[in-house]
This record gives C-alpha cells, structure tokens and sequence, in this order.
C-alpha cells in the first residue's frame, strides 16, 4: 500500500472590533437583531458615493502582524475583487491583492503568509421552507481580516491547535471578539494529499466551517477521501467543498476560482497608502503596546507552579484570567498563587458549571461571569494559609460564599468551619477515637499504614472538617507510639 501525506493551508477571516464599517461611519455592531438599520448610502453602494479608510482597521491588522513577527508594509493599497453574488452591494469587494498590509510571521509553529484588510459581505438567511432568501446588510462593509497561511500543516488536529491559538491571539490583542457562533470568525481549509515529497495541485478549499471541531472533522474526513481515491488511480480535482455536519461528510460547491477570476485592479476611489508616514504606525510604536500576549503568559503562569490545562483555561477565557489576575495580583509567594489557582480550577469552575447548562458541543463554554467577589475570594485562601479552616471546610466556605455575599470569615464562625486549636480539645477526640477502634489501632501497631488514614477519617467526620488534617495525623501518631 502506497504512503500518502497530507498538506494543509488555512484561511481565516475575523471581523474587526471597531465603533464603525470599513469605509463608512455606520456602526459596526455584530449584536444588532434588526435587519437593516447599520447601514448608509455607502455601505449600500449607492451611485456617487465615496468610501474613505477606517484608520482604527488597519491599526488592528498592524498590531496582529507585529504580534507575530510579520512585515509590516510601508506601501499599500486596496483592490477591487471582482465578482457577482446578492450580498455583495457594488458588484464587488474591496479587498487587498498585491500590497497587504502583512507579510510572513508565524504563529504556534505555522508559518504565515499574509494578511490583508477587506470588507465583509451582506448576510444572506436562507428559508428552506419557503425556498426564498434575504439579505440583511448590516454586516455589508464590516471590517475583515483575512489570514492566509503558508501550506505546511499537516494534520486535522494541528490545524484545529492553529486556529485556536489565532482565536486567542485575537481576542488578548481586543481587535474582534473572533466569536465563531455569531460567525465572527471563519476558517476555510485548503488540503491536498500526495505522495511524500511531491505536490498535488488539485487541492480542494472547504468553506463554510463554523467550529474549529468541524474544521477538524472536514480536514480529517477529506485527507481519507482522497486517500482513497488516490489508492483506486482515481484523479483528485481542484475544486471548493462543503462541510455537512449531519453527514459528516464534503460535498462538492463549485470549481475552485483563481485570482485571474476575480479580475483585482487597484481601487481608483482609494488612496494607496504610505504607513511610514503616519506616525502611529511605526512598527516600534505598535510593538511597545502590545499587551501581554499569550505565549508569554504561559511562561510567568508556568513560573508560578500552574497545571498547564489550568493555564490554558485562564488564557481562553477571559473572565477566569482576569478573575485570576485580579485574585493574584498582590500575592509574592508562588505557593499561594498555586493554591489559589487550584481552587479556582477545580473548586470555582465546578461550583459554577453546576450553576450553569452547558452544553458539550458547544465550541467556546466560555464562563461569563464568578459568582464571589475577588475579596471574598481572597479571604478564603488567606484563611486556608493561615490555617484557620481545613481544605475540607475551605470547599464548604467557598459554596457558601458563592450564594452569600456576606464576609467569609463570618459564614465560616457561624457554620462552625473554623479549625479547632485547642490541642486538649483535639486530643480528647483522639483517645475517644482510638479506644473506639481497637482493632484498626492493632493493624496500625501491624504495621497496616492505610489504617492510620481511617483513623484521621474519623476525626475529620468528628470535627466535622473543622480541624487541619496533618495536625489530626501528627497527633494521632503521637498516641500510638
């Protein structure tokens, strides 16, 4: 049987977060439910008008491109991309061809090969029922990023931790929510699988993929298809597939476009641009603003001693890691960083996830709000540090603390969470323990270590929690030597 290799390119597009369209002031609001308010003589192509560029736009492609060790350009311009379709209003698109804003870069180890600023098209609402159509052209000239990457992924998953790590990058930079359900960001996958070492032109582009868990999906089902069809000296043809999620499968569109289709000349409404000469752009000034980006936040989480799914949780969702910030921020001990992260992984995310319906196919189960104060929070792990409540008693506190906005250190005096310090106290339980289970005491004296752990048991139900478990086992050792 024959070897084959797939080779993967990826295109992906994310609307921008600016206050309006691309060449207009009406707003850009991906939130609007109201068809056709955002919307002006511009945007809707009306004879006569002129479209001027959103400075705020190509700020954000910059500060992309500088994320990621790109080029940014000195000269560029913009386009006209030719073709027909309802939910273009003028017939075409401006986009960007010979001069993008970005060249090269490279992102969790995929090489880049431009970005370029357009112009996003009309929505369409199909109604299978009535077989009609709509067109809503409020997202009609929204500001689009376009990513292309250079063809050297090489598998579903891959290109599934790519798109990922874009996502994130996008969202910490604040240039678009890149919210894949609302379709503000969108990936189409190039793939073509041949013999190791050669190149197969008959790629084929899947389009229309809304998770990064379909993308997957369609990348992996075409990588087999083609396999196949290679294996049976069939000849793959270069063309632009579906995905249908309820088949699982690729479905033919069309054949694939080039360039030359699109018949692109410079738009003669727009001015070419010379980035060097608008102060803001300098690429010094944009890296120096740069906020934290995630790579380097999972090395100072790493530092700290953090699980590294727990980082990956506080880097993807937004309000856990500054929910997380916030509760570190005056803390220097690394000790208590892990401690209060791990309950707030484990302990907090559970608590909330409980409160919540969440649904496990759903790409981005994104926490929108904590339900205890960042003070409150703190309390609870100050009072586990100074080892005034047990882990135990800390888990009760913070379920409590969730649906009780009251100080902690009051909930955990009334319910009785506070650790007993008295030692007489404490041993006093211990003998009434051991002299309750003689038995389990002789298999310890045996040399039966797990019975010891039975016995410190029995004084946690005891206590009720309320007392430190190391303090229950160094005593009861004690008493048995």
């Amino acid at each position: 049987m024959e070897v084959y290799e797939a080779t993967i390119g990826m295109e992906v597009h994310a609307e921008l977060k600016t206050a309006t369209k691309m060449f207009c002031n009406s707003k850009n609001d991906p939130n609007e439910e109201s068809p056709n308010v955002n919307v002006c003589p511009v945007c809707l192509a009306h004879p006569g008008t002129l479209p001027v560029i959103n400075k705020e736009a190509v700020g954000h492609v910059l500060r992309v491109g500088a994320a990621i060790g790109s080029t940014l350009a000195d000269y560029t311009e913009f386009d006209r991309k030719n073709y027909f379709y309802p939910d273009l209003p003028k017939g075409y698109q401006i986009s960007q061809f010979e001069f993008p804003l970005v060249l090269g870069g490279e992102l969790n180890g995929v090489a880049i090969t431009r970005i370029h600023l357009e112009e996003d098209t009309a929505s369409s609402i199909h109604n299978d029922a009535t077989g009609t159509t709509l067109i809503d052209y409020n997202r009609a000239g929204v500001p689009l990023m376009e990513l292309v990457t250079e063809p050297v992924i090489k598998s579903a998953e891959q290109a599934g931790a790519f798109g990922r790590e874009l996502q994130v990058l996008l969202r910490t930079l604040g240039v678009s929510e890149a919210n894949m359900e609302k379709g503000q960001m969108r990936v189409e996958a190039n793939v073509s699988v041949a013999k190791p070492g050669e190149r197969s032109i008959a790629y084929v582009e899947i389009k229309n993929l809304n998770s990064f868990r379909a993308m997957e999906r369609a990348i992996a089902y075409e990588i087999k298809r083609q396999t196949l069809m290679l294996e049976k000296g069939e000849v793959l043809v270069k063309q632009t597939l579906g995905w249908d999620e309820n088949k699982q499968a690729t479905f033919p569109q069309r054949t694939k476009e080039g360039s030359a289709d699109y018949r692109y000349f410079p738009d003669p409404d727009l001015p070419s641009l010379k980035l060097s000469e608008i102060a803001e752009f300098g690429r010094e000034i944009i890296v120096n603003a740069l906020p934290e980006l995630p790579a380097q936040k999972r090395l100072r989480y790493a530092d700290f001693g953090i699980k590294k799914d727990d980082i990956e949780m506080y880097i993807r969702n937004d309000v856990l890691g500054s929910f997380f910030e916030e509760v570190i921020a005056s803390y220097t001990d690394k000790s208590t960083i892990a401690l209060a992260s791990n309950y707030i992984a484990n302990d907090l995310i559970k608590i909330i996830r409980d409160l919540e319906t969440r649904d496990t196919e759903k790409e981005d189960k994104m926490i929108m709000s904590v339900p205890i104060s960042v003070e409150n929070f703190k309390s609870i792990i100050g009072m586990i540090v100074d080892k005034k409540i047990s882990s135990r008693s800390a888990k009760d506190l913070l379920a409590l603390s969730v649906v009780d906005a009251r100080n902690p250190q009051e909930i955990a005096k009334e319910k009785g969470l506070l650790q007993m310090s008295s030692t007489a106290d404490i041993e006093a339980v211990i003998v009434r323990i051991i002299d309750e289970n003689k038995t389990v005491v002789e298999e310890f004296k045996s040399g039966k270590v797990s019975a010891l752990e039975f016995l410190v048991g029995q004084g946690m139900k005891a206590f009720k929690g309320a007392v430190d478990p190391n303090t229950l086992r160094e005593t009861f050792l004690k008493k048995l030597s």
